[in-house]
C-alpha cells in the first residue's frame, strides 16, 4: 500500500490527479514501490513491456546509448512523473533507457495489474492516451523549436519545460533545475560550450542564476517570455 504522503504527492501530477476515483484507488492500491541506486537501469532500450512508472523520489534519465557509447538524454524525470507507458500502448520493446541518476524510490504499476485493469475497463484507455499524448506534443514543441527558433529561445523552452515537468505538474512549484550543462546540451543537441555561453548570457540579464549541476530561475516571466517569443525572421 502507498504511503499517505506519496498520495498526496500524486495529486500534484497533472494526469493522476483528473483520473476518476475508481483509478486512482487502483494505481494506489497495486503499485509497488521500488528503490533504484545511482546508475542502475529501471528498463532498458529493447525490453518487454513490464508496467508504467512514476518517480516518486529521485531523478530519472530517458535516453539512449549507441553502438558507439554515444549518449542522447531526452529526458530527466523528477518527482512527480509518470513514464514508460508508450509500449503498452504500441505493445513493441521499450524505445529508450530509463537509468536513475541518484538514488530514487521509483512506484511500479506492474504490467499484469494494467492489463487486468483494462480488460474490467476499456475506457481506462482514454486515460492512457492522455497520458501518452502528453509527450506527443512536447515532442513536437520541440520538434518545431528545432526547425524555427534561436538557441536562446529553444534555451529557454526547455527550461521552461523542465519546472513544468514536461505537462506533469499542476503548477511551477520549484524555481530550481538540477541539471548539468553537459545534461542540457544533449537534450538540445549542441555543444556544452554554446549552452555555457547562451546561460552566462541569460544569467547576465538576472533572469538565472548558475552553481554546480544547478540552474536557479530568477525570472519566470522573463524566461516565459524568451521561450515563447516569435520566430526571429
Amino acid at each position: 500500500m502507498l504511503a499517505p504522503i506519496y498520495i498526496a504527492h500524486l495529486e500534484h501530477n497533472a494526469w493522476f490527479s483528473q483520473l476518476p476515483s475508481v483509478f486512482k484507488e487502483f494505481i494506489v492500491s497495486h503499485a509497488v514501490q521500488q528503490h533504484f541506486d545511482k546508475e542502475q537501469a529501471i528498463f532498458h532500450s529493447g525490453d518487454t513491456f513490464n508496467g508504467i512508472y512514476a518517480v516518486l523520489e529521485g531523478a530519472v534519465r530517458l535516453g539512449y546509448i549507441d553502438i558507439e557509447g554515444k549518449e542522447s538524454v531526452a529526458a530527466i524525470v523528477e518527482p512527480i512523473m509518470w513514464f514508460g507507458e508508450i509500449s503498452l500502448v504500441d505493445a513493441q520493446p521499450r524505445s529508450h533507457d530509463a537509468i536513475a541518476i541518484q538514488k530514487s524510490l521509483i512506484l511500479h504499476i506492474p504490467s499484469l495489474a494494467i492489463e487486468k485493469l483494462l480488460a474490467a475497463h476499456p475506457v481506462f484507455w482514454y486515460h492512457i492516451a492522455q497520458l501518452t499524448s502528453q509527450k506527443l506534443r512536447f515532442a513536437f514543441l520541440e520538434l518545431i523549436s528545432i526547425q524555427t527558433q534561436s538557441m536562446t529561445q529553444r534555451l529557454a523552452q526547455r527550461l521552461m519545460f523542465i519546472l513544468n515537468g514536461y505537462g506533469n505538474h499542476l503548477i511551477i512549484e520549484t524555481n530550481t533545475i538540477h541539471l548539468s550543462q553537459e545534461q542540457l546540451a544533449q537534450m538540445l543537441t549542441c555543444s556544452r560550450q554554446t549552452v555555457n555561453q547562451e546561460l552566462q548570457a541569460l544569467e547576465k540579464q538576472n533572469i538565472l542564476r548558475l552553481s554546480f549541476r544547478k540552474i536557479e530561475i530568477l525570472d519566470l516571466a522573463k524566461l516565459h517570455r524568451i521561450a515563447h517569443a516569435f520566430p526571429e525572421l
